[in-house]
């Protein structure tokens, strides 16, 4: 008897754990299944719209930090009018963008609502603005017939609700745990909005924002994503409910490495600003946008790009602009963006990269205008090598471990080219052939220049040192051993001594998408220009301050610039550097980066800023 129970306890014991793991399994696929729309999107618009559009001032934080009365902030109501929307061309141009879903800000953390919300004590642009109208309802009309997802961003903390704890900075109205009622009544305001949301949008997201004010129990969090989910089993919530979403928000700064969640997005400004600010200017060009969308596209993300309209509800100009590019550019491209995931990493490839969702078709993206294309350790032979959206013939070469590509570039794209590689079945990368290190001697020696200069390049951002000792700083000096077999050859390593003389390894991967080396202080970076760049090149998460940049070997002072080095945040902006076409080596560029002292790099997750002073 005794026996017979032991195996009965021991059978139940195993069919619970089986059914755990089913239950996991299913829950698995239920994910994945959900996610699916959002992971194959890509590209999203995020909108900023309210009457910080007024005097274009900070949304919301400008009183909070006190910058402006909370009085003289409100006062803007009586100016946003607009008079000039048309949500139909808002629609439009969103589609025509190549975005997949659109994000817009129906109540900002100032408590004004978009939408003609019932809610107690809700301001509205129905009954409280100039407008006297409910600007929320048409747009989103407008988007569901162009077929997009739907997003509405709210924010958790309503700094002009008289039942929130907080109004501004210096300013709280009450302590929460002194005053649970006034609290609970603050909880009920806002799970309302939300219902009111869900029941008139049937929106498929909803972007959150303002947690960090409060625990996910005073949110009461779980219960307010209960609620969601009556209204949609499948509705997609970020990162920003106390870590109760499906996916992660890094906010402005590019992720350096991508980032641990399997699903992620990038909120990314145009310029320095979510809403719209007259004199910040400070835009990215639209080639810097549309890059941008592909360091997200290779690491596996989604870039929700930001448009601020003014407050009669015209676009700038220069959004305007950005978005029309990134039509251009995703309607020419569509197969190598929507439904793609993360690539190989850059030991295999420098350029940036993603594989289509079945693995088998590997999209390279390159930036720069150039006649070779190289990858290193591919175990599996390509069936295919072609352009995409270009029907000139690629010259391959296959060993079975490494393929080059001679590339024509009459037809090159003014922003990113992209270079589709297809297989038969998901190809195998390893790098597991040990390499025989050339000399300085049997690289002199290199009958090929393209090839010479490539593994010159390749040596020293490893760290293997091929010309020390054997060059001074200057180039004037060189081992007599020496033998170049041509004149081009030696000219560009004298031109370049500076470099190879005692370079150092480069940065790591991730900063840049090309070759670099340091000096032997780490305080001078060396970055590997191949071909012509169609735009600035890029370095993310530089912590220094930039001394100066110049073309090495013939003293070139060049400028740069960054952006979204936002002043209340610690990560660094993105450097964009101009190398002019007519200063370009036509082998390879080597850019020079002073640096104010020994080089420091940022690797840390991006998140929410959640503070702006």
């Amino acid at each position: 008897m005794i026996r017979k129970k032991s195996t009965l306890c021991v059978f139940l014991i195993a069919m619970s754990s089986y059914n755990v793991f089913a239950q996991k399994n299913q829950n698995k696929q239920e994910e994945v299944k959900k996610m699916e729309w959002f992971e194959d999107a890509k590209l999203g618009v995020f909108i900023h719209w309210g009457i910080y559009s007024v005097k274009g001032i900070s949304e919301s934080w400008a009183f909070f930090n006190n910058y402006i009365s909370h009085e003289n902030y409100m006062k803007q109501l009586n100016g946003f009018t607009a008079s000039q929307y048309q949500p139909e061309e808002w629609a439009n141009l969103i589609h025509e963008s190549g975005a997949q879903y659109s994000v817009i800000t129906t109540r900002h953390h100032d408590g004004i609502s978009l939408w003609d919300s019932k809610a107690n004590n809700a301001i509205t642009t129905t009954k409280d603005a100039a407008a006297k109208k409910d600007v929320l309802t048409p747009f989103i009309a407008a988007l569901q017939k162009t077929g997009l997802r739907t997003g509405l961003y709210y924010s958790l903390p309503d700094w002009s609700h008289p039942d929130y704890d907080v109004n501004t900075r210096t300013k709280k109205r009450y302590v929460v745990t002194d005053d649970t009622k006034r609290w609970s009544r603050f909880v009920n305001y806002y799970q309302g909005q939300l219902e009111e949301l869900s029941k008139a949008y049937k929106p498929d997201l909803i972007w959150f924002d303002g947690d960090w004010e409060h625990n996910d129990q005073e949110w009461h969090a779980s219960e307010t994503l209960t609620k969601l989910r009556r209204y949609n089993p499948n509705i997609i919530i970020n990162s920003r409910l106390n870590h109760h979403g499906d996916y992660e928000t890094p906010e402005q700064g590019i992720p350096v490495v991508r980032p641990e969640a399997k699903y992620w997005e990038l909120c990314y400004t145009m310029n320095d600003s979510w809403g719209y600010q007259p004199f910040d200017q400070h835009y990215k060009s639209p080639n810097m946008i549309v890059r941008t969308l592909v360091d997200c596209i290779a690491m596996g993300g989604n870039l929700l790009v930001d448009i601020g309209p003014r407050e009669d509800g015209t676009i700038p100009e220069q959004q305007v602009q950005i978005l029309k590019e990134l039509g251009r550019w995703t309607s020419k491209y569509k197969e190598g963006i929507y439904g793609t995931r993360a690539g190989i990493a850059s030991k295999f490839l420098t350029d940036k990269n993603a594989f289509s969702k079945d693995g088998k078709t590997l999209y390279v993206y390159m930036d720069n205008i150039k006649d070779k294309l190289v990858l290193t350790g591919l175990y599996t032979k390509p069936t295919s090598v072609r352009f995409v959206g270009n029907k000139e013939k690629i010259n391959v070469k296959y060993d079975g471990y490494t393929l080059n590509l001679n590339l024509p570039t009459d037809n090159f794209d003014p922003a990113v080219t992209v270079v589709a590689i297809t297989f038969a079945e998901k190809p195998d990368f390893r790098l597991d052939r040990k390499e025989t290190i050339p000399t300085a001697t049997s690289i002199a020696k290199e009958s090929k220049l393209d090839a010479a200069i490539a593994e010159i390049s390749k040596y020293t951002a490893q760290g293997s040192n091929l010309f020390q000792d054997k060059i001074s700083l200057d180039g004037d000096i060189l081992d007599t051993n020496l033998q170049f077999s041509s004149k081009e050859l030696k000219d560009w390593v004298t031109k370049n001594a500076e470099v190879l003389h005692d370079a150092q390894a480069g940065i790591v991967e991730g900063h840049y998408a090309g070759l670099s080396a340091l000096s032997k202080d780490n305080q001078t970076l060396y970055l590997f220009v191949e071909g012509t760049p169609t735009g600035p090149i890029a370095v993310k998460g530089l912590k220094n301050t930039i001394a100066r940049i110049r073309i090495v070997g013939e003293g070139s002072m060049i400028g740069h610039d960054i952006f979204n080095k936002l002043y209340w945040s610690a990560t660094p902006g993105i450097v964009y550097i101009d190398v002019p076409k007519e200063r370009l080596d036509k082998k390879m560029t080597v850019i020079a980066v002073l640096l104010d002292k020994p080089i420091e790099l940022y690797r840390e997750k991006v998140g929410a800023i959640e503070s702006n002073l």
